[in-house]
């Protein structure tokens, strides 16, 4: 048997509104080594997004090698591999990829190829070994792909998802000449699946924007398990039990304060079918958002549930983080002292007052939500900016091709 760990998406370095979220991702750390060693885990797998940007802090880099050599010196056994993710340089997450291979840890950061374009398929098969020492299984660790890795031509129809089908066939290929029979088969993915939830206001739209889905028919039968990474949320891919998104530790938004947030434990046995325990992750900061949901309320109900909150008086950097959300009439000069007053008796962080505006002869469903250049994604600025110039909606083309030039300026970052 082979106990794996599945995560993704820690987004080390990741600010909410300015405020740095490194002590909730440390907690998680700590908690996560009790789990690998409690739990007598034979592999971790980090399915991308491993930094909240392609240029981390030092701080967010130190947090992830001190985890890696504390990984190690405890479990001295454990197979470790991490793949980038759309957020991560692939350049940078392979630079110490020499030294952290010496150490027993994998990184694929990105595919490379050879001065003939012939792509490294070695360093993407990873043999997966128990406590004994023996091979049990050998992963597939393919990271993001951005549209440049794709393979294509004029004739297909949908080149992007054509050229994902034949690197993972290939790819498949591979593993299936390393694997003997007894072996099970693992891959890995940073990518949007078909039917997948997504989380609006913290992933960033990839490989031509959501409209470009996956199928699941990507994935070979043969598999045991794929390891997926980005999205948020925990989920499996329509009712396949065996290919999952693990989703991220902390929520990266407010409106990911409901999410449940878990590693996934998947046992592998030879010959059998997976067996699968979601293992839930304790939120040490809490997240609070009144009105709860996507709802927004009068500043009067606003203030009595805030009156009505029983809080510990927890340190400043453990407080919740809290987000309102207004409903107005018109502009209200007085809102903001209002609510100060009102907050300056809880032990929280305010982070964010969202208003939205209607007229009393206006609904709910006409409310205009003010909304910060920062919770915009490019491909929404761009979209905005042509809607107003032209006075209609950018052309799917277009669109994907302004997601192809932001995806090449992030990946030299």
């Amino acid at each position: 048997m082979l106990r794996i760990f599945h995560t993704a998406d820690w987004h080390l370095g990741h600010h909410l509104h300015g405020v740095s979220r490194q002590l909730e991702h440390q907690q998680f750390l700590d908690w996560l080594l009790d789990e690998l060693q409690t739990k007598q885990a034979d592999a971790l797998i980090v399915a991308g997004d491993i930094f909240d940007s392609a240029n981390p802090s030092s701080a967010a880099q130190s947090q992830l090698y001190d985890f890696l050599v504390k990984a190690r010196t405890r479990l001295p056994n454990l197979n470790i591999i991490l793949i980038g993710g759309n957020h991560d340089s692939a350049s940078r997450l392979d630079a110490p990829s020499p030294i952290l291979n010496a150490l027993g840890v994998t990184v694929v950061g990105g595919l490379s190829r050879d001065a003939q374009g012939n792509i490294d398929w070695d360093r993407l098969l990873v043999p997966l070994t128990n406590a004994a020492g023996e091979v049990k299984a050998w992963c597939g660790a393919m990271p993001f792909l951005r549209n440049a890795d794709l393979p294509g031509s004029e004739q297909d129809t949908d080149p992007l998802i054509s050229g994902m089908k034949t690197l993972y066939a290939e790819l498949f290929a591979q593993l299936q000449q390393k694997a003997s029979n007894a072996e099970s088969l693992i891959l890995t993915g940073h990518c949007y699946m078909v039917n997948g939830a997504v989380s609006e206001l913290s992933e960033r739209k990839i490989l031509g924007g959501n409209q470009h889905a996956l199928p699941v028919e990507l994935f070979p039968d043969d598999i045991a398990y794929v390891a997926l990474g980005h999205l948020h949320l925990a989920q499996k891919v329509g009712s396949n039990e065996r290919i999952r998104y693990s989703g991220s530790p902390i929520p990266l938004s407010f409106d990911e304060t409901d999410y449940s947030h878990q590693v996934v434990q998947v046992d592998v046995k030879a010959g059998q079918p997976v067996e699968i325990v979601a293992v839930k992750i304790p939120r040490s900061v809490q997240l609070l958002r009144i009105p709860n949901g996507k709802d927004f309320a009068v500043l009067s109900d606003v203030i009595g549930q805030l009156e009505k909150l029983t809080l510990d008086d927890l340190p400043i950097a453990q407080r919740p983080l809290l987000e309102l959300r207004i409903r107005l009439e018109k502009p209200e000069p007085g809102l903001r002292q209002q609510i100060e007053e009102v907050i300056a008796k809880l032990p929280v962080r305010l982070l964010k007052i969202s208003t939205a505006y209607s007229g009393s002869e206006k609904s709910l469903a006409d409310l205009k939500i003010e909304e910060r250049l920062e919770e915009l994604q490019p491909l929404d600025v761009f979209q905005r900016c042509y809607q107003n110039k032209y006075d209609k909606d950018a052309p799917e083309a277009m669109n994907a091709l302004f997601n192809e030039l932001v995806e090449s300026l992030q990946g030299t970052e």
